[in-house]
């Protein structure tokens, strides 16, 4: 059954929720030395309190927890309501080695037991 609340109401739920002691995320954004939380996170993007982030563009780092999963090229997208939206120009996969300028000559073992015959 769906239910529907007046947007006045929703909004008091969401800033409530948002704003609850024991609500703590750890995905954030960084930029220049400063850390600022998301509120959400999608492919296309993410959003942070307006009020607390200033208005970003560039280059910044993602993190989850203190793991880092993107170096993204963002640019702002709007506001709704207390949040500001970015959106993902671009925002290649983070790896922890350099990519290869050349191809392998042979393929690397993969899982199993090297040098058995089966």
């Amino acid at each position: 059954m769906l239910e529907f609340l007046p947007q006045d109401v929703q909004d008091g739920l969401n800033a409530a929720r948002r704003d609850a002691p024991g609500h703590k995320t750890r995905m954030r954004v960084k930029v220049g030395g400063q850390n600022f939380a998301l509120l959400r996170y999608s492919d296309q993007g993410f959003a942070v309190l307006s009020g607390d982030a200033p208005r970003l563009r560039g280059h910044v780092d993602l993190y989850d927890g203190s793991r880092h999963i993107g170096y993204c090229l963002i640019v702002a997208s709007g506001q709704d309501g207390d949040e500001m939206l970015y959106e993902f120009k671009r925002n290649p996969p983070v790896t922890d080695r350099a990519p290869l300028d050349f191809a392998p000559d042979e393929p690397a073992p993969t899982a199993g037991v090297i040098g058995r015959d089966i």
